[in-house]
């Protein structure tokens, strides 16, 4: 061992403890007091690095990773995704049981959390899942040259937004969460895609990402959950490590 090496504090995890339900939602409550948008972003990944398995996030998932995606789901205000996570994943919305409904009700929090959708071109099919199989609207996120034509498109099934900034050919995030934010849709949970996850690294705003690694190999050219332009640095801590039976870690960072 190196001398570098030989002062590094090492520890070895083992099955310690186990978390019922309850105390499981402890480990993915939000802030308390929130006066901004706090954005968690849920991804797996394998062990390899790859977002996808056959072309799509949920060939990865198992039995454990699909309970806390409900959890986190069922924590949050809204769900914010790309449109292109949307159109691969075929998505709908989201899906909580009486019990959730109830116990977001006595939260404060409606009934059932509306995705939102960050897209410039708002180019989606209005008879989608994503607009058919829904209770709330979907609010669509887009950009000041696209508005007009998207609420004369899609107004009838989703509330249509300008999150523009300075550029109206483009949604900016920063904007897109101070609408949120006017919504009082504080806890925000995004699901990517990488496009959307790395944007919202560029530009600092992503305050934890809840990692779940699949025990699962993929290789080919499979894209990291985090795919863009821009390059940063950023501190993150862990929060909390669990596993299950099949072997998936759940992994939970948050901004140092």
């Amino acid at each position: 061992m190196s001398d570098d090496a030989a002062g590094t504090q090492l520890t070895v995890l083992g099955a310690v403890d186990s978390a019922a339900d309850d105390r499981l939602r402890d480990f993915y409550a939000y802030p308390d007091n929130l006066q901004r948008c706090w954005v968690r972003g849920n991804m797996i990944a394998s062990l390899d690095g790859g977002a996808t398995d056959d072309g799509k996030a949920g060939g990865l998932a198992g039995a454990g990773d699909r309970a806390v995606f409900n959890l986190m789901r069922d924590a949050a205000d809204v769900i914010l995704v790309g449109a292109a996570t949307v159109r691969i994943e075929n998505y709908s919305g989201a899906q909580l049981s009486v019990e959730q409904r109830q116990a977001r009700q006595r939260r404060g929090q409606s009934e059932v959390p509306p995705i939102a959708v960050v897209t410039a071109s708002a180019d989606l099919d209005h008879e989608a899942k994503f607009f058919t199989r829904t209770e709330v609207a979907p609010l669509i996120l887009t950009a000041a040259n696209t508005v007009a034509d998207a609420r004369r498109r899609l107004g009838a099934v989703a509330e249509v937004i300008d999150a523009s900034g300075s550029d109206p050919g483009r949604v900016d995030p920063a904007t897109a969460l101070r609408v949120l934010a006017e919504r009082k849709l504080l806890r925000v949970l995004t699901e990517g895609g990488p496009q959307l996850l790395s944007l919202l690294i560029e530009e600092d705003l992503l305050d934890e990402l809840c990692l779940t690694m699949a025990p699962v190999l993929v290789g080919g050219v499979a894209r990291r959950i985090a795919t863009g332009p821009g390059q940063t640095h950023t501190r993150m801590r862990p929060a909390h490590l669990l596993t299950d039976d099949e072997g998936y870690l759940y992994t939970r960072y948050v901004r140092s």
